[in-house]
């Protein structure tokens, strides 16, 4: 971080840059012209300045600062301290307020908090920033046409209860989209469930979806009740719907016909009140030709179709979406925002991202996690889309895994095997955490200390 002192006693100057230059970067000023071209030439983060200038007055020249540079902290200094000045400088955006001659220490704390502030009142603000309304919806990001046709089409069908199917392929938000059906519409205070279709075996899903009565299989020691009936009066999201068993295929359509579920076990039916939105990456009409879902149901769930285009078709989204998952990582691992060098950006903008936003996602992600500076170059993004190997002296890949050098410590050998491991994995937690035999909140904690750097 960059500190700038302007005072015009050279004596002040050099005796503050002496204390501070261990922690900081320091630049000094004796006038405000050149204080001010410092200002807007160098990254400064804090300021000390002098509130008795020959030439000008401090307060005058610190509503000049705030005015060109608003997130910068500035420290007034003066060795004629009143209650009145300490008021006028706080009203004009001063953090603090030190009276000379000066306590080194109490300096060095001031700056320590001032700076800290900074940074968090810059994450705050970075967040609020990559969440602007104009260009999202309900959490869904984007500008483009594509993207904000979808938007229209959440408008007209959030208050509706007709069910609706949403296409498109994996990693795109199709749950995003379902959530924003829910939550903006008419049966947000009711519940909203999630179940993937594919995830869970036919047996417990259908437990998973209808309950089931204490004793109705080998494992049900008491009754349960089932997603439909926890979920009465609100919306239950079926993802993945082209993986559900034949079997139970039949048992959603009676829920559609004739609003009642049917615990496991059960032959007392149970009426529920539930809009279904459904999302499938298959072409449910070929699965329904061959046999393999039900024509049925793929017009009762199929009522109103939104599909999500893949990211490679909105590609103008694409700067929107990086500047978002930015300044969340940031934020999120406790670091500064970073922000990108052009070579990093035209990569990033260049790639087909067969992942989708998911994809996007994971990358930036990796990134802010393994830059060690500011700005991320390619070399911090993952392989696959820098297209060529780390350098040697790193650690490098080979086709049996990863090389590495001699001569490391412990913790340098693990942190360069933790971040080969999420690199293989394209950037996702959970299958890196899974391959490493550790938490994926251990895993967090360890890319959180890497995005720190040494300490």
């Amino acid at each position: 971080m960059n500190i700038l002192i302007i005072d015009d006693e050279r004596a002040i100057c050099s005796s503050l840059s002496f204390a501070l230059e261990d922690e900081y970067g320091v630049l000094t000023a004796s006038g405000p012209e050149e204080g001010l071209r410092l200002l807007d030439e160098e990254p400064i983060d804090g300021i000390l300045l002098d509130l008795n200038l020959r030439v000008a007055n401090g307060i005058d020249l610190l509503r000049v600062i705030k005015e060109r540079k608003p997130e910068v902290v500035v420290i007034m200094m003066t060795a004629y301290g009143s209650i009145e000045s300490s008021v006028e400088a706080m009203k004009a955006g001063a953090y603090h307020y030190l009276s000379k001659p000066l306590n080194l220490d109490e300096v060095k704390l001031l700056l320590s908090k001032a700076l800290t502030f900074q940074q968090l009142h810059r994450q705050v603000q970075a967040l609020s920033h990559a969440v602007r309304q104009q260009e999202t919806y309900a959490g869904i990001i984007g500008k483009s046409s594509a993207i904000q046709k979808v938007f229209q089409l959440i408008e007209k069908v959030k208050d509706i209860n007709s069910n609706v199917m949403i296409t498109g392929e994996s990693g795109t938000g199709k749950e995003l989209v379902a959530r924003a059906i829910h939550f903006q519409g008419g049966r947000q205070k009711r519940a909203f469930s999630v179940i993937n279709c594919a995830a869970i075996p036919e047996l417990l899903l259908e437990s998973e979806l209808f309950g089931h009565e204490k004793g109705a299989f080998t494992g049900a020691y008491q009754k349960q009740q089932g997603l439909f009936e926890r979920s009465d009066g609100g919306t239950i999201f079926l993802d993945e719907i082209g993986e559900m068993p034949l079997s139970l295929q039949a048992k959603i359509l009676r829920v559609i016909q004739e609003k009642v579920v049917t615990p496991v076990g059960s032959q007392q039916p149970k009426e529920v009140d539930v809009r279904i939105i459904s999302a499938t990456n298959r072409n449910l009409q070929e699965e329904v030709a061959k046999g393999s879902f039900r024509e049925d149901l793929y017009y009762r769930l199929n009522v109103i179709p939104i599909h999500l285009p893949p990211l490679r078709e909105r590609k103008e989204d694409v700067p929107l979406l990086i500047e978002h998952f930015l300044a969340f990582y940031s934020a999120n691992m406790g670091v500064r925002t970073k922000s990108f060098s052009p070579e990093a950006k035209r990569k990033l903008y260049d790639n087909t991202y067969p992942g989708n936003v998911r994809e996007l996602s994971n990358m930036l992600e990796y990134a802010v996690a393994l830059s060690e500076e500011e700005v991320i170059h390619p070399d911090d993004l993952p392989e696959a889309v820098r297209g060529n190997r780390a350098t040697p002296t790193r650690g490098h890949a080979s086709e049996s895994g990863l090389l590495i050098p001699e001569g490391l410590t412990l913790a340098e050998a693990e942190k360069m095997y933790i971040l080969y491991t999420l690199e293989k994995n394209e950037g996702h937690r959970l299958n890196t955490a899974k391959q490493l035999s550790i938490s994926e909140r251990g895993l967090r904690e360890k890319l959180k200390q890497y995005a720190r750097g040494p300490e």
